[in-house]
């Protein structure tokens, strides 16, 4: 039967104490001992420790640490108590069996971008032996707090968040990075958070994605996205694309820049933001006649440039051309757009690589960069 790890932390000191080798008034090892001799983080030693008070089997003294308590509740009725809520058998802390456990969450996933990071994740996860918890948040800042709370009540072993888009300092994650808890961040990166991070080279990838465009001959191209404050990857890609068209020797206008559409977030993808979005769309495309080109930050916000174009009567290569970023899989016959094509997969097995690397105390870099691809689709000249 798998165990959390703070569980197997309070059967090490529940058998010590029934067993007499710890006696009431011995000091009980702190959170950083368990914490080192479990190899497990100081959130899950404490955790421990917290259990065992509540069962008033150790006493926490404030500056001076943790004592067996000087009169020792019956240790039958709290086994049958543990049971009863475990659903099992207290084990012994040496008992082998136990799975590592990795929480994921993220705001959603489509076949676009996400499904692709999830099948990386869990083949990564199968590969060391470790079960798969997921949550998904609509990028809801307070559910994604509430998620990782969660999570570490549980015991999870580490955490792969994709976090929402927008977000700065979450306070939970800060938390956790500060504690020493095994947590990676995939798809972006967090200012000011020094965790450990797997995603694309999100600028590199939007400067080839418009250097594309700009060797098809195209001098004046736009760029759409949702709000670009506090996303990294879009913030990014935004760079990206302004330093290809200022070495291409066009620097974009203002105007030509859109970053106010909302229908491709979680939280407000539905048909009256999908609308509002496409009569944005439509009023920049009419008052920027000179734009012949399109560098999407995303594939659902190409969809709607591309149905604005086709209701203008427009023809898409002929008189517009669309790259974006990501695109479903297409087995048969060619892409509807020319994509930036990240390796998701390989993101999902590289975030839990770098979480299994620091259950084992080894040496990881801070951030992993993804390789990406251009692929080319129906959107563009050949």
């Amino acid at each position: 039967m798998d165990m959390p790890l703070y569980e197997r932390i309070f059967n090490y000191v529940f058998d010590k104490i029934r067993i007499g080798e710890w006696k009431p008034g011995d000091r009980v090892p702190s959170e950083k001992e368990l914490a080192e001799q479990f190899d497990v983080s100081r959130i899950t030693s404490k955790k421990a420790l917290e259990l065992l008070s509540q069962y008033k089997l150790i006493e926490r003294i404030q500056g001076k640490g943790s004592f067996v308590s000087e009169t020792i509740p019956d240790l039958h009725e709290i086994k049958r108590q543990r049971q009863a809520e475990s659903g099992g058998e207290l084990r012994r802390s040496g008992d082998e069996g136990h799975w590592r456990t990795v929480g994921l969450i993220l705001p959603d996933f489509a076949d676009s971008f996400g499904a692709d990071l999830i099948r990386g994740i869990e083949e990564q996860c199968s590969r060391y032996g470790c079960r798969l918890m997921m949550k998904l948040t609509y990028d809801n800042r307070e559910v994604e707090e509430a998620a990782i709370r969660s999570f570490v009540r549980d015991g999870v072993d580490g955490i792969v968040v994709f976090p929402g888009h927008g977000e700065h300092y979450n306070a939970e994650l800060l938390r956790l990075v500060l504690d020493g808890f095994p947590i990676v961040l995939v798809d972006r990166y967090l200012k000011g958070i020094a965790a450990r991070a797997v995603f694309t080279d999100n600028r590199k990838a939007a400067f080839d994605a418009t250097d594309f465009l700009l060797r098809k001959g195209v001098r004046e191209i736009g760029f759409l996205s949702a709000p670009a404050e506090n996303t990294s990857s879009i913030e990014e890609r935004l760079a990206g694309y302004t330093e290809a068209c200022i070495q291409g020797g066009s620097a974009p206008k203002t105007d030509h820049i859109m970053t106010n559409l909302f229908s491709s977030l979680p939280q407000l993808f539905d048909t009256q933001n999908v609308r509002a979005d496409s009569e944005t769309v439509k009023r920049f495309v009419q008052m920027n006649p000179e734009l012949a080109a399109f560098v999407v930050s995303e594939y659902n916000l190409a969809l709607i440039l591309r149905e604005v174009l086709l209701s203008m009567g427009k023809r898409i290569p002929e008189d517009y051309q669309i790259v974006c970023f990501d695109s479903p899989g297409q087995p048969f016959g060619e892409h509807m757009f020319t994509h930036v094509r990240q390796n998701q997969r390989e993101i999902g097995r590289r975030a839990v690589e770098t979480l299994y690397r620091m259950w084992n105390k080894e040496e990881t870099a801070l951030i992993h960069i993804v390789p990406h691809e251009i692929v080319v689709g129906q959107s563009t000249v050949g």
